[in-house]
């Protein structure tokens, strides 16, 4: 990943809505979730969720698919993956055993946190 797309997806994901919504789809997996449900699950109306997952979507994060009338939300894993791999890649200076615990998020943060 370049800069310009990490400094992209860290801006789409620095708003509270925005990071919420993707780590719900984060959590629901690669079957996503309707938009409608994504709305209720976040306390946004779907118009503001509109905007913020065009904002997602366009760094990167997100993927969209229609199923009937339904448009259907998952995680772009890669571009997760890619993102992290960027944030890490100069970790450590060759020393593994101070970045450990980012692989190990239960180690390292209390993932469940909202606030």
């Amino acid at each position: 990943m370049l800069l310009p797309s990490a400094v992209e997806a860290l801006s789409a994901l620095a708003h509270g809505h925005r990071l919420a919504v993707f780590r719900l789809l984060v959590r629901a997996g690669a079957d996503g979730l309707p938009a409608g449900e994504i709305a209720r699950d976040i306390g946004v109306l779907p118009n503001t969720l509109s905007t913020h997952l065009t904002i997602l979507g366009h760094a990167g994060l997100v993927h969209s698919r229609r199923e009937g009338r339904s448009v259907i939300y998952s995680a772009n894993y890669d571009g997760m993956r890619d993102l992290l791999g960027f944030l890490v890649a100069d970790c450590c200076a060759g020393r593994p055993e101070i970045c450990g615990a980012l692989f190990d998020p239960a180690a390292c943060c209390d993932v469940s946190a909202t606030a």
